[in-house]
């Protein structure tokens, strides 16, 4: 027993020398590069050389990484690495150019609106251009660059672009997800609300309200209300009085084709182009040249001339 105890206690006695020695091998071990500074370029090196020796000596020693005093100097080691950083690690320029204004602006003053691409164009200009083509109800705004097909997204633009514009934009592309078919629009031309009609075109469906205007209309006719009499009956009505408008329409035509007016394309509403460019963006969105009639590209190049 006496024995047993003796063993006991020199085996304790061990364990703690080895903790104690172990733990002078690491402090040493941790100020080396104090003593025996090393260069930038090595010290990746020297550092993967440490943890290797130190995960050697853990293995044969066994409980010594539980000891405080080493973990402490552990975490203490971890927190004063400096960062390893390389010399030909590219950095912000301080100034870039914006290719609008063509003018230099800070960093910090440069537009970031799309991942994909690195056109640098300062926050300005960039917010004139995306309310510029929100008035012309663009649901998709590409980068400013000519040939640059990226779109801004519309999230990186929220705060900067005054409420009642962005709101506008949300409109726009929610109406741009709706087909043709399914939307329609309320008759008086004071609102024009957009509707989307989830009745499939139900001819039971006759009378209903505007939900922005709250003024009643005509489904089927896409008129207001005629109240007290039926569908049938009005567009009798209504072709009777057709005459005279297919004869204010003719008129309009004739006019039209003296004054070479073009017509959109895609909605074939009437265009006249009193100044400016060739290029046409329509009420309904579409793009064409108004000298030729041709969708318009940014490499088109129109010999009409109007």
């Amino acid at each position: 027993m006496m024995n047993d105890g003796s063993s006991s206690s020199s085996s304790s006695t061990k364990v703690e020398t080895d903790v104690l020695v172990d733990e002078t091998y690491f402090s040493a071990l941790f100020d080396y590069d104090e003593v025996f500074p090393i260069s930038d370029e090595n010290y990746a090196t020297e550092l993967h050389l440490q943890e290797a020796l130190f995960s050697s000596i853990v293995a044969s020693t066994g409980g010594v990484n539980h000891h405080p005093q080493v973990q402490r100097n552990l975490v203490t080691r971890v927190k004063q690495e400096p960062e390893i950083k390389t010399e030909n690690e590219p950095t912000e320029p301080s100034r870039r150019f914006c290719r609008i204004c063509m003018d230099e602006k800070p960093s910090s003053d440069i537009f970031r609106g799309t991942t994909s691409c690195t056109h640098s164009y300062c926050t300005d200009c960039t917010v004139r251009y995306v309310a510029t083509k929100i008035k012309e109800n663009a649901a998709r705004i590409k980068c400013p660059d000519v040939e640059c097909t990226h779109l801004i997204e519309p999230y990186t633009c929220r705060d900067l672009i005054p409420k009642d514009v962005f709101d506008r934009w949300e409109k726009i592309l929610c109406e741009s997800l709706i087909s043709s078919w399914d939307k329609f629009y309320c008759p008086f031309k004071d609102c024009s609300a957009m509707m989307v009609n989830d009745e499939g075109g139900n001819a039971n469906v006759t009378q209903t309200e505007c939900p922005s205007c709250h003024r009643l209309f005509c489904v089927q006719c896409k008129v207001t209300w005629h109240a007290g009499i039926g569908c049938d009956e009005f567009q009798r009505f209504g072709n009777t009085k057709k005459k005279s408008s297919d004869d204010e329409d003719a008129l309009l035509i004739q006019m039209a084709k003296n004054k070479q007016w073009r017509r959109c394309p895609s909605c074939k509403f009437y265009v006249d182009k009193v100044e400016g460019c060739q290029h046409i963006n329509c009420r309904c969105g579409y793009q064409f040249c108004y000298g030729c009639g041709s969708v318009w590209a940014s490499s088109h190049a129109c010999q009409i001339r109007y």
